[in-house]
């Protein structure tokens, strides 16, 4: 066991973690398990680590996300963390990693006991939302997935940059929604990394001239491992970190605080 990672109290507790098979979520599963967790797994692909439990899921499909929970007990911590990368289809983009996301989080939200906690990952990609906060309150004033994803193949904005607005509707639900699931006791908030080098961004790079992916990261001057992610949602869903909620973090190397004061 990791003293580092035991220190915030993750020791016997019950996760489950989106996107496990690789990237940030497999990194975040990795020291969930090295800090005492019960990590239960999710992704639409078998992994290689040595979970408590798996679920095979497609975030896609809506009956199948009410099934896999039916085999998920009590939760004290839901660090979401799959994604689909901006060349997949936009509908599909929207529906893993927006529409399908709050399902899943609605749907384990009646398992979480007080002092629970949520994580869900964004990007630095969904940096704008101000600029499309009328239309992202009406995709998260949505009843559910069905209505969600008529919202989305009825609006051009949406599907447009699919993976962009996606994140943008992560962090607006994230700061909307934060404030009933505090009522609960349960904890919400969510990240914004910058570049990271997973498997998904390196399939981004087949698409995306390098320089524009490591402009993100000049200020720091270098890429983000996955394990530096999730040490991050580690502490964001940590009983230590009890007082944070609603929270729409920069996990980017200095990349927002740069563009806000316009020091790029």
């Amino acid at each position: 066991m990791n003293g580092a990672a035991d220190s915030l109290g993750y020791v016997g507790k019950r996760v489950v973690v989106t996107g496990c098979r690789s990237g940030i979520g497999e990194a975040t599963a990795r020291l969930l398990l090295d800090a005492g967790a019960f990590v239960h797994g999710i992704d639409w692909q078998d992994g290689d680590l040595p979970l408590a439990a798996f679920t095979r899921l497609d975030l896609r499909d809506s009956e199948a996300i009410v099934e896999a929970a039916k085999s998920i007990g009590p939760v004290d911590a839901l660090f979401s963390c799959a994604g689909l990368p901006p060349m997949a289809p936009p509908l599909d983009v929207l529906k893993v990693n927006f529409i399908g996301m709050r399902m899943l989080t609605e749907v384990l939200f009646d398992r979480m006991p007080p002092g629970s906690a949520i994580v869900s990952v964004g990007s630095v990609g969904g940096a704008r939302w101000p600029q499309h906060l009328a239309e992202l309150r009406e995709l998260v004033a949505t009843e559910d997935f069905a209505a969600a994803l008529a919202w989305c193949e009825t609006h051009d904005l949406a599907r447009a940059d699919a993976y962009g607005f996606s994140k943008e509707a992560i962090a607006v639900w994230t700061m909307t929604a934060s404030a009933r699931t505090i009522k609960n006791g349960v904890r919400l908030n969510c990240t914004s990394p910058g570049s990271v080098q997973t498997p998904m961004l390196a399939a981004i790079e087949q698409v995306t001239p390098s320089e524009r992916i490591d402009a993100v990261a000049a200020q720091i001057g270098r890429r983000s491992t996955a394990e530096e992610q999730a040490w991050v949602l580690l502490m964001l869903n940590s009983p230590r970190a009890s007082y944070l909620n609603g929270v729409n973090l920069p996990v980017d190397g200095g990349f927002a605080a740069g563009s806000a004061v316009a020091l790029r």
